[in-house]
Protein backbone atom coordinates (compact mmCIF):
# COMPACT_ATOMS: atom_id res chain seq x y z
CA UNK A 1 0.00 0.00 0.00
CA UNK A 2 1.42 3.55 -1.09
CA UNK A 3 2.21 5.50 1.91
CA UNK A 4 0.59 8.84 2.08
CA UNK A 5 2.89 11.94 1.57
CA UNK A 6 4.03 13.67 4.16
CA UNK A 7 3.34 17.69 3.83
CA UNK A 8 5.05 19.95 6.57
CA UNK A 9 3.91 22.92 7.89
CA UNK A 10 6.39 25.18 9.04
CA UNK A 11 5.87 28.35 11.08
CA UNK A 12 7.81 31.09 12.22
CA UNK A 13 6.65 32.43 15.83
CA UNK A 14 6.09 36.53 16.62
CA UNK A 15 4.83 38.17 13.98
CA UNK A 16 3.03 35.11 12.26
CA UNK A 17 1.21 33.25 14.84
CA UNK A 18 1.48 35.79 17.08
CA UNK A 19 1.32 40.02 16.86
CA UNK A 20 4.20 40.64 18.88
CA UNK A 21 7.30 39.09 20.38
CA UNK A 22 7.19 36.62 23.24
CA UNK A 23 9.03 38.32 25.39
CA UNK A 24 6.96 41.24 25.23
CA UNK A 25 3.68 39.76 27.08
CA UNK A 26 4.89 39.64 30.61
CA UNK A 27 8.37 38.70 30.81
CA UNK A 28 9.36 42.26 29.73
CA UNK A 29 6.99 43.81 32.14
CA UNK A 30 8.52 41.82 35.08
CA UNK A 31 11.43 43.20 34.50
CA UNK A 32 10.20 46.97 35.43
CA UNK A 33 10.86 47.89 31.45
CA UNK A 34 9.35 48.60 28.47
CA UNK A 35 9.68 46.76 25.47
CA UNK A 36 11.07 49.29 23.89
CA UNK A 37 13.91 50.02 26.88
CA UNK A 38 14.02 46.01 26.61
CA UNK A 39 15.05 46.17 22.62
CA UNK A 40 17.29 49.33 22.62
CA UNK A 41 19.62 47.55 25.24
CA UNK A 42 19.49 44.34 23.52
CA UNK A 43 20.47 46.29 20.03
CA UNK A 44 22.67 48.79 21.94
CA UNK A 45 24.71 45.27 23.51
CA UNK A 46 25.10 43.95 19.95
CA UNK A 47 26.33 46.98 18.26
CA UNK A 48 29.05 47.30 20.86
CA UNK A 49 29.97 43.95 21.03
CA UNK A 50 29.48 43.25 17.43
CA UNK A 51 27.78 40.31 18.75
CA UNK A 52 24.57 38.46 17.35
CA UNK A 53 21.28 39.89 18.07
CA UNK A 54 20.08 36.58 19.08
CA UNK A 55 22.86 35.95 22.03
CA UNK A 56 22.37 39.31 23.15
CA UNK A 57 18.62 39.50 23.57
CA UNK A 58 19.27 36.05 25.70
CA UNK A 59 22.23 37.78 27.44
CA UNK A 60 20.00 41.00 28.62
CA UNK A 61 17.42 38.14 29.73
CA UNK A 62 19.83 36.93 31.85
CA UNK A 63 21.66 39.48 33.34
CA UNK A 64 18.48 41.64 33.84
CA UNK A 65 16.75 38.67 35.42
CA UNK A 66 19.86 38.03 38.07
CA UNK A 67 19.83 41.62 38.80
CA UNK A 68 16.11 41.72 40.11
CA UNK A 69 16.79 38.27 41.57
CA UNK A 70 13.55 37.01 38.71
CA UNK A 71 14.06 33.44 39.00
CA UNK A 72 14.50 32.30 34.98
CA UNK A 73 13.82 28.66 35.19
CA UNK A 74 12.03 26.66 32.86
CA UNK A 75 8.62 26.63 34.81
CA UNK A 76 8.97 30.19 34.84
CA UNK A 77 9.23 30.88 31.21
CA UNK A 78 6.85 28.58 30.77
CA UNK A 79 4.66 29.93 32.58
CA UNK A 80 4.97 33.87 30.84
CA UNK A 81 4.61 31.64 27.59
CA UNK A 82 0.92 31.10 28.64
CA UNK A 83 -0.25 34.56 28.36
CA UNK A 84 0.98 35.02 25.12
CA UNK A 85 -1.64 36.90 22.57
CA UNK A 86 -2.40 34.65 19.29
CA UNK A 87 -3.79 35.64 16.57
CA UNK A 88 -7.80 34.53 15.81
CA UNK A 89 -8.16 31.22 14.73
CA UNK A 90 -4.59 29.78 15.78
CA UNK A 91 -6.06 27.88 18.61
CA UNK A 92 -8.19 25.59 16.40
CA UNK A 93 -6.49 26.05 13.01
CA UNK A 94 -4.20 22.96 13.30
CA UNK A 95 -7.22 20.74 13.94
CA UNK A 96 -9.00 21.90 10.93
CA UNK A 97 -6.20 21.68 8.76
CA UNK A 98 -5.19 18.04 10.15
CA UNK A 99 -8.79 17.26 9.01
CA UNK A 100 -8.60 18.32 5.93
CA UNK A 101 -5.17 16.36 5.03
CA UNK A 102 -6.88 13.38 6.55
CA UNK A 103 -9.94 13.83 3.78
CA UNK A 104 -7.81 14.66 0.94
CA UNK A 105 -5.46 11.47 1.27
CA UNK A 106 -1.96 13.12 3.11
CA UNK A 107 -0.77 13.64 6.50
CA UNK A 108 0.23 17.02 7.90
CA UNK A 109 2.60 18.06 10.25
CA UNK A 110 3.51 21.22 12.09
CA UNK A 111 6.77 22.73 12.71
CA UNK A 112 7.94 25.97 14.70
CA UNK A 113 11.04 27.60 13.36
CA UNK A 114 11.67 30.60 15.65
CA UNK A 115 14.42 32.88 16.91
CA UNK A 116 12.41 32.86 19.76
CA UNK A 117 12.28 30.94 23.29
CA UNK A 118 11.47 27.27 23.04
CA UNK A 119 10.72 27.74 26.89
CA UNK A 120 8.17 30.14 26.06
CA UNK A 121 6.51 28.44 22.87
CA UNK A 122 6.30 25.73 25.45
CA UNK A 123 3.90 27.35 28.00
CA UNK A 124 1.30 28.52 25.23
CA UNK A 125 -2.12 26.33 24.36
CA UNK A 126 -0.78 25.32 20.98
CA UNK A 127 2.75 23.64 21.91
CA UNK A 128 1.64 20.09 21.73
CA UNK A 129 0.51 20.48 18.10
CA UNK A 130 3.98 20.55 16.96
CA UNK A 131 6.06 17.47 15.84
CA UNK A 132 9.04 19.48 16.58
CA UNK A 133 10.07 23.10 17.54
CA UNK A 134 13.44 24.16 16.54
CA UNK A 135 14.46 27.65 18.49
CA UNK A 136 16.25 28.86 20.86
CA UNK A 137 16.59 27.35 24.66
CA UNK A 138 19.00 27.83 27.68
CA UNK A 139 20.99 25.96 29.63
CA UNK A 140 20.49 25.35 33.03
CA UNK A 141 22.42 25.25 36.38
CA UNK A 142 21.77 22.11 39.38
CA UNK A 143 19.34 25.36 40.75
CA UNK A 144 17.35 24.62 37.29
CA UNK A 145 18.03 28.47 36.84
CA UNK A 146 19.10 29.94 33.14
CA UNK A 147 22.61 30.51 32.84
CA UNK A 148 23.89 30.69 29.21
CA UNK A 149 22.70 29.79 25.69
CA UNK A 150 21.75 26.37 25.00
CA UNK A 151 20.85 26.91 20.92
CA UNK A 152 20.44 30.27 19.34
CA UNK A 153 18.52 30.49 16.35
CA UNK A 154 19.34 33.26 13.54
CA UNK A 155 18.39 33.57 10.39
CA UNK A 156 21.01 30.61 8.87
CA UNK A 157 20.05 28.37 11.63
CA UNK A 158 16.46 28.99 10.35
CA UNK A 159 17.63 27.63 7.14
CA UNK A 160 19.34 24.50 8.65
CA UNK A 161 16.14 23.70 10.45
CA UNK A 162 14.52 23.26 6.50
CA UNK A 163 17.01 20.42 5.85
CA UNK A 164 16.59 18.70 9.21
CA UNK A 165 12.82 18.50 8.62
CA UNK A 166 13.69 17.17 4.63
CA UNK A 167 15.79 14.97 6.42
CA UNK A 168 13.76 13.93 9.31
CA UNK A 169 16.52 15.34 11.91
CA UNK A 170 15.20 16.56 15.47
CA UNK A 171 18.35 16.84 17.12
CA UNK A 172 19.86 20.84 17.88
CA UNK A 173 23.23 19.06 18.36
CA UNK A 174 23.58 17.54 14.80
CA UNK A 175 25.07 19.05 12.35
CA UNK A 176 26.86 16.14 10.64
CA UNK A 177 23.85 13.99 9.23
CA UNK A 178 22.25 17.07 8.34
CA UNK A 179 24.82 18.22 5.61
CA UNK A 180 25.17 14.60 4.47
CA UNK A 181 24.29 13.54 0.35
CA UNK A 182 20.92 11.77 0.58
CA UNK A 183 19.13 10.83 -2.59
CA UNK A 184 16.20 12.53 -2.85
CA UNK A 185 13.58 9.16 -2.22
CA UNK A 186 15.31 9.22 0.72
CA UNK A 187 14.58 11.78 1.77
CA UNK A 188 11.35 11.88 4.54
CA UNK A 189 9.95 15.36 3.30
CA UNK A 190 10.60 16.69 0.04
CA UNK A 191 10.94 20.50 -0.22
CA UNK A 192 7.88 20.46 -2.79
CA UNK A 193 5.44 19.29 0.13
CA UNK A 194 6.67 21.83 2.63
CA UNK A 195 4.57 25.34 3.31
CA UNK A 196 6.56 28.29 5.09
CA UNK A 197 4.49 30.85 6.80
CA UNK A 198 6.82 34.12 7.69
CA UNK A 199 6.63 37.51 8.67
CA UNK A 200 9.49 39.16 8.66
CA UNK A 201 13.32 39.46 7.26
CA UNK A 202 14.94 36.84 9.51
CA UNK A 203 12.06 34.73 7.14
CA UNK A 204 13.56 36.03 4.24
CA UNK A 205 15.82 32.86 3.45
CA UNK A 206 13.93 30.10 4.15
CA UNK A 207 11.12 31.59 2.49
CA UNK A 208 13.60 31.82 -0.84
CA UNK A 209 14.77 28.23 -0.23
CA UNK A 210 10.93 26.54 -0.18
CA UNK A 211 10.12 28.60 -2.99
CA UNK A 212 13.28 28.25 -5.06
CA UNK A 213 12.97 24.34 -4.55
CA UNK A 214 9.44 23.97 -5.67
CA UNK A 215 7.49 24.51 -2.05
CA UNK A 216 5.19 27.30 -0.90
CA UNK A 217 6.14 29.92 1.01
CA UNK A 218 3.72 32.54 2.29
CA UNK A 219 4.43 35.62 3.75
CA UNK A 220 1.55 36.44 6.56
CA UNK A 221 1.10 40.39 7.89
CA UNK A 222 -1.01 42.09 10.61
CA UNK A 223 -4.25 43.17 9.55
CA UNK A 224 -4.66 45.67 11.33
CA UNK A 225 -0.60 47.16 10.84
CA UNK A 226 -0.32 48.99 6.76
CA UNK A 227 3.57 49.01 7.69
CA UNK A 228 3.60 44.85 7.42
CA UNK A 229 1.13 44.84 4.98
CA UNK A 230 3.47 46.93 2.51
CA UNK A 231 6.45 44.42 3.96
CA UNK A 232 4.38 41.47 2.56
CA UNK A 233 3.76 43.22 -1.00
CA UNK A 234 7.34 43.62 -0.93
CA UNK A 235 8.40 40.15 -0.77
CA UNK A 236 6.01 39.14 -3.27
CA UNK A 237 6.59 41.51 -5.52
CA UNK A 238 10.38 40.81 -5.25
CA UNK A 239 9.71 37.12 -6.45
CA UNK A 240 10.37 36.12 -2.42
CA UNK A 241 7.49 34.27 -1.64
CA UNK A 242 4.60 32.60 -3.48
CA UNK A 243 1.52 34.15 -1.63
CA UNK A 244 1.05 36.90 0.81
CA UNK A 245 -2.50 36.57 3.56
CA UNK A 246 -3.36 38.03 6.31
CA UNK A 247 -2.79 36.99 9.63
CA UNK A 248 -5.86 35.66 10.24
CA UNK A 249 -6.29 31.44 10.87
CA UNK A 250 -9.88 30.57 11.26
CA UNK A 251 -11.78 27.95 9.11
CA UNK A 252 -13.31 31.15 7.21
CA UNK A 253 -10.14 32.86 6.64
CA UNK A 254 -7.89 33.66 3.41
CA UNK A 255 -5.35 31.61 5.40
CA UNK A 256 -7.39 28.59 5.55
CA UNK A 257 -8.78 28.68 1.47
CA UNK A 258 -4.92 29.36 0.27
CA UNK A 259 -3.36 26.39 2.67
CA UNK A 260 -5.93 23.76 1.92
CA UNK A 261 -5.36 24.58 -1.69
CA UNK A 262 -2.07 24.51 -1.70
CA UNK A 263 -2.39 21.07 -0.18
CA UNK A 264 -5.02 19.91 -3.11
CA UNK A 265 -1.96 21.38 -5.51
CA UNK A 266 0.24 19.06 -3.41
CA UNK A 267 -1.30 15.70 -3.28
CA UNK A 268 -2.30 15.93 -6.91
CA UNK A 269 1.41 16.24 -8.12
CA UNK A 270 2.04 13.45 -6.08
CA UNK A 271 -0.24 11.18 -7.28
CA UNK A 272 0.99 12.39 -10.99
CA UNK A 273 4.42 11.15 -9.62
CA UNK A 274 3.42 7.76 -9.25
CA UNK A 275 1.52 7.49 -13.30
CA UNK A 276 5.37 9.08 -14.33
CA UNK A 277 7.23 5.84 -12.41
CA UNK A 278 4.63 3.30 -14.51
CA UNK A 279 6.51 0.72 -16.66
Amino acid sequence: MRKKPIIALIYDFDGTLSPGNMQEFGFIQALGQTPEEFWTKCNELAVHEDASNILSYMKTMIDDSKAINLKLRQKDLNKFGEHIELYDGVKSWFKSINEYGKEHGVVIEHYINSSGLIEFIQGTPIADEFKHIYACSFLYNEKGEATWPAVAVDYTAKTQALFKINKGLFAARDTNKVNESVNEDAKRIPFQQMIYLGDGDTDVPCMKIVKMFGGNSIAVFNPDNEKKRAQAQKLLRQGRVNFITPANYTKESRTYRLVCTIIDKIKAECDLMQYSRYR
